[in-house]
């Protein structure tokens, strides 16, 4: 959903920010972006707890399964994200990339990186077997694979499909993932439906 369908009567700061993630970045760095909603009016913070976070990773298949977070890792997966949002609206805005965010994401590559393993093999001849870590195997790799992702994403021709939602009323990023490359909406179901249902009405308005 759309920064619009936040309710007027939100209770504010949150419990818990799980309810109000939305899924229209069209890729794990720039959804992370937008777990802070509403950022052109109330700034909306909807990684409240270290638990939000452990089930964002999951939600977002950045981690198989939920594992615990430290309320320090929280604090850096926010300042990860506000990098990575940083560099996003620098990079639409035709600004330069701010050096302090570039160097953030920069350090959080590290995390990314291949991770040897050694186990104990599975074959009936006893011995060990030398292999890599999963995926995202603690919450740090799995901000290390965001912070890959937005480089991927900022470090090669992909930045010219980073968008932000036209809507007045939305402040949702994406990655524009149409053939054109002429996407203005996070969502056409949402905030294109009713920004085309706005114009018609004040066209109409205008006519009579």
């Amino acid at each position: 959903m759309p920064d619009r369908d936040l309710p007027e009567d939100l209770v504010l700061p949150l419990a818990t920010g799980e309810p109000w993630w939305y899924w229209s970045g069209g890729r794990p760095a720039v959804d992370f972006a937008n777990t802070r909603r509403e950022r052109w009016r109330r700034g909306v913070e909807t990684l409240v707890t270290p638990d939000d976070l452990a089930t964002w990773f999951v939600r977002a298949g950045v981690m198989d399964a939920p594992a615990p977070v430290t309320r320090a890792v929280l604090e850096q997966a926010r300042e990860l994200r506000e990098a990575i949002d940083a560099l996003m609206v620098a990079q639409i805005e035709g600004r330069p990339l701010p050096t302090e965010a570039i160097t953030l994401v920069d350090d959080w590559l590290v995390f990314a990186g291949v991770r040897p393993q050694l186990v104990l093999d599975d074959d009936a001849t006893p011995g060990a077997r030398l292999t890599e870590r999963a995926a995202a195997d603690s919450p740090r790799r799995a901000l290390g694979m965001i912070a890959l992702d937005a480089a991927q994403m900022l470090g090669t021709a992909q930045r010219s499909r980073i968008r932000i939602c036209a809507s007045e009323t939305c402040s949702g990023r994406f990655f524009d993932r149409s053939p054109a490359g002429k996407r203005r909406w996070c969502s056409m179901r949402t905030c294109g439906n009713v920004t085309k249902a706005r114009r018609h009405r004040e066209r109409q308005k205008a006519g009579a």
